[in-house]
């Protein structure tokens, strides 16, 4: 098979081909279904393959679909990774999970968001205190999410962020707009004011499935930011953790982090690894999300705009409404080959450095 029929067309073929790959694989398998349904009233699920001793204390997990309409670059991931044989490369002890389609809704919608039009990768926020406030998102809440969407809207609102950027610089507008809010639930990048399904089936999975490990190594697929093609390893912990020190020690100088300014991503507020880590405490959780390029940020972020636009005030099934689903797909999936072989190559390299990590007195050592 070539690297590019590991990739499917939408989330019912890669939920299908994630199942047999998996079981041809040997591994076992496991359904969550989510309360909601498809565009067609389809059954959606979050599935779950895992490969090797269930005791395992050793775990590499991989996760696709975070971002929903992201999915398609980490589905296609894991689906070689059991096509391909490379999952016979475990090594002897150690366990693979694979966690397919954590946000099936966006997926199945072709959304970055889950069901409530809460970003899942801001929705690990501690609910039981004040959220955090981002002053900067509330000022251009309107001209980011404004009720028309036209050239002439589009045009107005750029010249509005424009601004922004002239006043408090570009790093301020990003932290603005895509660091997280909680005051919005209308608007994008919106953390949530409670747990959502995905974020309660994400914590129940590494509490239950993982409660004999004792090393989780953690590859979260993303994409949409940084060059086209190129795989950002991102790791969100903060300066000096355990954390961050696992990560340089598996992946070198190749790595960045938000908070040491080295990052495409800013720092965000309420993202998934806290949310592992509270749920897995005996462990010691080294995690990354590998974010893969696909067009200029500019774009991604008005696809987005669009979309929220869609969901809140247009209607999908019409010309407009298929222009912007053709638009989030292109914003989040390249359909082309030579991606799919540069998402395919740093995949597979980076999963290896993370076994390689697992089975090193490294990770013992700077834990």
């Amino acid at each position: 098979m070539t690297v590019a029929s590991y990739f499917s067309q939408d989330y019912f073929e890669a939920r299908r081909r994630f199942a047999e790959a998996g079981e041809r694989a040997g591994a076992v398998l496991a359904s969550h279904r989510h309360p909601g349904t498809g565009p067609g009233g389809e059954t959606l699920s979050t599935d779950v393959a895992w490969l090797g001793p269930r005791d395992a204390e050793r775990v590499l997990v991989s996760i696709s679909g975070t971002h929903g309409a992201e999915g398609f670059c980490g589905s296609g991931v894991q689906i070689g990774w059991f096509e391909s044989g490379l999952a016979g490369e475990l090594p002897e002890g150690l366990a693979y999970m694979a966690i397919h389609a954590i946000n099936p809704h966006g997926f199945a919608w072709l959304r970055r968001v889950t069901e409530d039009n809460i970003d899942l990768n801001r929705n690990f926020a501690d609910f039981s205190v004040p959220l955090p406030r981002n002053s900067g998102y509330e000022e251009l809440a309107e001209a980011l999410c404004p009720p028309t969407w036209d050239d002439a809207t589009i045009t107005a609102t750029r010249d509005v962020l424009v601004a922004y950027v002239e006043a408090h610089g570009r790093a301020a507008l990003q932290a603005a707009v895509s660091g997280g809010q909680y005051s919005h639930p209308d608007g994008i990048f919106f953390g949530g004011q409670r747990p959502t399904w995905s974020h309660e089936t994400l914590k129940a999975l590494f509490s239950k499935d993982l409660a004999k490990a004792r090393q989780i190594a953690v590859i979260d697929y993303h994409t949409g930011l940084g060059p086209r093609g190129h795989g950002e390893r991102i790791c969100a912990a903060e300066p000096q953790s355990p954390g961050l020190a696992r990560v340089e020690a598996w992946y070198g100088d190749d790595h960045t982090c938000p908070a040491l300014g080295t990052s495409s991503s800013t720092e965000i507020s309420g993202h998934n690894v806290i949310g592992m880590e509270a749920a897995a405490p005996h462990a010691e959780v080294t995690a990354i999300a590998l974010e893969y390029g696909t067009l200029p940020t500019e774009e991604v972020k008005l696809a987005l705009r669009a979309d929220n636009w869609l969901h809140l005030h247009g209607e999908v099934d019409s010309a407009k409404g298929r222009a912007i689903k053709a638009q989030i797909r292109e914003a989040f999936y390249q359909d082309a080959d030579d991606w799919k072989q540069m998402v395919w190559d740093r995949a597979v390299e980076t999963q290896r450095l993370a076994l390689a990590g697992l089975t090193s007195k490294q990770s013992e050592a700077v834990g």
